[in-house]
């Protein structure tokens, strides 16, 4: 990043701040919701993915942390988190992981990127109109989360598709410490592959982007709160809304690219 402009270099700190504040409110989306914008900035994927990798592990294991140690002092008997629906996601979800970082497909990213959007603002508008989609098939969940898997494997951007599964199975209360677990297992396995490449983890200008995604975490914190104490209802439009957000991004961007 040593040659970017100062304004390009502002752009991306607040991007950032973005990022901190929609993955720390939601539970997701600090990658999927900003590398459309830091894509506007400068079009390298690669040099925003590490960094934004370094951030979701060191956030998901202070939030999980925070959550676990919050459960121990109300004493109550629940988890924060959703442990059997999580390896049984997991089960699913890892060999289409590898698949997806090894890079062994080569279906078009245009192609696969137009399918999981146009699904994802399909679970949008359900959740906007409060008319989830609850499949009846198993099999065909299994088979959104593997897609997810995949994705996550090539770009980090399948959250939106596997929390579509997810808020279907786990609890209100327990959907955001449950991701996070989630994202830190599969975010471990993509650092591995971006060592083992040589990629650049972009670690000096942690100095700068840690702060800023710091920032949007601590107003994220506050989001989270004021939506885990709404009606179910609302919490779900809310989450309908930022996911058919995502998904006209998505789809605009893979239309462009064709």
């Amino acid at each position: 990043m040593g040659e970017l402009t100062l304004t390009q270099l502002t752009l991306i700190g607040l991007i950032f701040v973005w990022s901190g504040f929609v993955r720390s409110g939601l539970g997701f989306g600090g990658s999927v919701l900003s590398l459309p914008f830091f894509l506007l900035v400068v079009d390298d994927p690669l040099l925003f993915l590490p960094p934004i990798a370094i951030h979701l592990l060191i956030f998901s294991s202070w939030i999980t942390w925070k959550g676990y140690r919050q459960t121990r002092v109300l004493g109550g008997a629940a988890s924060n988190i959703d442990w059997p629906y999580l390896w049984q996601a997991l089960k699913i979800m890892t060999i289409p992981k590898l698949i997806g970082v090894i890079g062994l497909l080569t279906i078009s990213p245009q192609i696969i990127s137009s399918v999981i959007f146009a699904i994802i603002s399909v679970y949008a508008v359900g959740y906007i109109l409060d008319r989830r989609f609850e499949s009846k098939n198993p099999w065909v969940e299994r088979a959104l989360l593997g897609l997810g898997g995949y994705v996550s494997g090539t770009s980090l951007t399948g959250a939106p598709l596997i929390i579509s599964v997810f808020a279907n199975h786990v609890a209100k209360h327990q959907l955001r410490d449950t991701l996070f677990v989630l994202w830190f297992i599969l975010v471990v396995i993509k650092m591995v592959s971006f060592l083992i490449v040589g990629v650049d983890l972009q670690l000096i200008h942690q100095l700068w982007l840690f702060p800023c995604a710091l920032l949007g975490h601590l107003m994220g914190e506050r989001l989270h709160a004021r939506l885990v104490a709404a009606e179910t209802p609302t919490f779900f439009r809310i989450l309908g809304v930022v996911l058919l957000i995502t998904a006209l991004i998505g789809l605009a961007r893979a239309f462009s690219a064709w």
